[in-house]
């Protein structure tokens, strides 16, 4: 393995960037079919080629259940409008609870799940869900919601996360982005998740601008750049690489709260997606590993490493 790059500090400017968008909102219907596809580009040549290969698949099926799912019910106007008021997510994760829609994605992705080619282990883990309860769905519910998995259920979890991905990127794209309200720092302005990665994007109407992409609901939300996204600090801030790498995937470091989280950049690579290139960079965390740094991003499909 490549040994990191000495910590240089961001070369580009945080300025000249006129008002970027504050958020933009996902599009399910093209969210996880370019997930897959880019996960199934990146196991090509990849050590990780067989877990990339299933969770192209996986992410496949998010994908296909969307057809004729029930329609996802948004926070009411009342709802709303307290959370525009008071700078909080409208798609509130502490009182998130199961109704038909959330079910029927459950249900679809599972059965979607049985004909994804996979491990022995990652096949038991799927019958286990299938086959419990209410009360153990919702605990493993309230487990992904928290960003708290436990370690000896990591795989059936990840199931549970993939249908929460689908419903909450059903619900976040229909909220209305101009009332959604800065929070605080690396705190998703849907539904109040941490970032799994930070994207320098190359958009005609926002070049060199970052963007925070959530785990959960898929939401984009503008960053500054050289700026820690877990503590807000702008001092101690270093870039990490694997050495002879393209330079799309580093990880960003703070000497404040002695955390990373990976920044992706477009312009070295038009294809990177925060979930997909996230987990294919696998071997630039197991480098930060050793080091001062924690891993302060949550991916559902990276833990355990």
């Amino acid at each position: 393995m490549s040994r990191p790059s000495e910590i240089q500090p961001d070369p580009s400017m945080i300025g000249g960037i006129a008002q970027p968008p504050y958020a933009k909102l996902p599009d399910p219907s093209t969210l996880f079919e370019t997930r897959a596809r880019r996960l199934a580009a990146l196991a090509e040549g990849s050590e990780l080629k067989p877990y990339l290969v299933f969770l192209s698949a996986l992410v496949e099926v998010q994908h296909r259940i969307l057809d004729d799912l029930p329609p996802a019910e948004g926070p009411d106007a009342e709802s709303l409008a307290r959370a525009a008021e008071f700078a909080m997510p409208p798609l509130d994760r502490g009182r998130f609870t199961l109704d038909a829609a959330f079910d029927a994605t459950l249900e679809r992705l599972l059965n979607g799940a049985r004909s994804v080619d996979k491990p022995a282990l990652a096949e038991e883990a799927l019958e286990r869900v299938i086959t419990a309860g209410p009360a153990a769905r919702d605990a493993m519910v309230r487990n992904v919601l928290a960003d708290s998995l436990p370690m000896e259920a990591l795989a059936e979890h990840l199931y549970v996360a993939a249908a929460l991905q689908v419903h909450f990127a059903r619900l976040a794209a229909g909220l209305d982005v101009g009332r959604l309200a800065r929070i605080a720092e690396g705190v998703c302005p849907c539904c109040g998740g941490p970032p799994l990665a930070s994207l320098v994007v190359d958009w005609p109407t926002a070049p060199g601008a970052r963007y925070c992409a959530c785990a959960l609901c898929g939401t984009l939300w503008n960053h500054v750049r050289v700026r820690c996204v877990v503590c807000g600090s702008t001092k101690g801030i270093g870039l990490q690489e694997v050495e002879g790498s393209s330079g799309a995937v580093k990880a960003e470091t703070c000497d404040e709260c002695h955390s990373y989280v990976k920044v992706l950049y477009q312009a070295k690579d038009t294809g990177v997606e925060p979930m997909a290139d996230d987990v294919a960079s696998l071997a630039l965390d197991l480098l930060m590993r050793p080091g001062p740094y924690r891993r302060a991003a949550f991916n559902p499909f990276l833990l355990g490493y």
